[in-house]
């Protein structure tokens, strides 16, 4: 029988509560693994992506087309 199913079988003898208790700590286990494994991002990180898209365009031209285009 593999660890897992080992587990599992003894995780099944517990009490709700106790599963409860198990799962939660098992979440915070994890969430602090991930937490050192991946450095967090900045949402700064995405300034002027895709900018060249928009080379050209008036940006007013093309709220007032948007906006037309809303009205059939």
């Amino acid at each position: 029988m593999s660890n897992y199913q080992e587990v599992l079988l003894q995780a099944k003898s517990l009490t709700p509560e106790e599963q409860i208790r198990l799962i939660e700590d098992l979440s915070s286990l994890i969430r602090q693994q991930v937490m050192t494994l991946k450095p967090k991002r900045s949402i700064l990180e995405l300034r002027g992506l895709g900018k060249e898209i928009w080379n050209g365009v008036d940006a007013q031209e093309y709220v007032n087309q948007e906006r037309d285009s809303w009205n059939g």
